[in-house]
């Protein structure tokens, strides 16, 4: 019984084979030079390709200008790890359009650790730094310090 079996089975296979004359790898040269003078046709074809986009008119030159006039011209930093933010890797916004959820590329810092760079000097943002943050830390410290005391004496 398995000796009619695996016989069926190769006869089966050598039928398949048989058939199947055409395959998906055989190179035929007739499709290769239908191919070629198709290709040669579109590379002669007149097209125009818009890399760079659309050329801008004098007004948007001019209203860019006076936007970028608006913001601060010299380079924010981020204070935890050194990225300068750059324009062209966020959106092209600049810094001050950036919402509050803004967090840095490089280490994930909130947008408030950003300062202001002048020279080799580095100063800070106008939304208050780390000033409210650390004054709430403590005044929450001392609350609970305070509660803590109560609490004892009072149960």
């Amino acid at each position: 019984m398995k000796s009619s079996t695996s016989i069926i089975s190769i006869i089966f296979a050598l039928l398949c084979l048989s058939v199947a004359t055409t395959s998906a790898f055989v190179v035929r040269p007739s499709s290769i030079a239908s191919s070629i003078t198709s290709s040669a046709v579109s590379r002669t074809s007149n097209t125009s390709l818009n890399v760079f986009g659309k050329k801008k008119s004098k007004a948007q030159k001019a209203e860019e200008a006076e936007k970028a006039a608006m913001y601060w011209e010299g380079e924010w930093v981020c204070k935890d790890c050194g990225y300068i933010y750059n324009r062209a890797e966020c959106a092209d916004l600049f810094f001050e359009e950036q919402t509050p959820g803004f967090r840095c590329p490089q280490c994930s810092g909130p947008r408030r650790r950003y300062a202001k760079k002048v020279g080799d000097r580095v100063g800070t943002t106008l939304d208050g730094g780390d000033a409210p943050i650390l004054i709430f830390s403590f005044g929450g410290v001392a609350l609970t310090i305070a509660f803590g005391i109560w609490a004892v004496e009072n149960l």
